[in-house]
């Protein structure tokens, strides 16, 4: 359900879920929201018309539990409590993923706030192995692809 911060009224039940919710993050559009559930999905929501989701993202095998934007707003990622990070492309409707399969638990993600050299940077928390993992864009330029 959505609340209002100043009242603490209930604004709008979101639909869809049955179970907790962990994450949420609005796209930079400040229009679409995205919320990250136990049932292993991620929901995405056009605020000017909460009655059904706009993308229903399904994880592998556990909660969602963060959510991040690109700051240009083109690509979202979400990630499962361990193991796996889903990179998806908003832009174009969701429908293009990158699926980054890793061991660990995962302690949270996050985009690098510049657009022009722009990373995906994953906190993978383990007594053993405790890292921070970065993923830079690449992109392709007729068929050639640059890092």
């Amino acid at each position: 359900m959505l609340v209002d911060s100043q009242t603490g009224k209930t604004v709008m039940t979101l639909c869809g879920y049955l179970d907790f919710s962990f994450a949420s993050a609005w796209h930079p559009d400040n229009v679409t929201l995205a919320t990250g559930n136990q049932n292993k999905t991620c929901r995405v929501w056009d605020v000017r018309n909460l009655s059904k989701s706009v993308a229903v993202l399904k994880g592998n095998i556990g909660a969602i539990r963060s959510i991040r934007y690109s700051s240009d707003g083109q690509y979202m990622a979400m990630a499962e409590a361990a193991d796996f990070v889903h990179v998806y492309d908003a832009k174009n409707g969701f429908e293009k993923e990158q699926e980054i399969d890793f061991f660990g638990e995962i302690a949270g993600i996050s985009f690098s706030p510049d657009t022009e050299s722009e990373s995906l940077f994953i906190g993978v928390w383990d007594r053993t192995y405790a890292s921070l993992l970065e993923y830079g864009r690449c992109s392709l330029v007729a068929g050639n692809s640059t890092c």
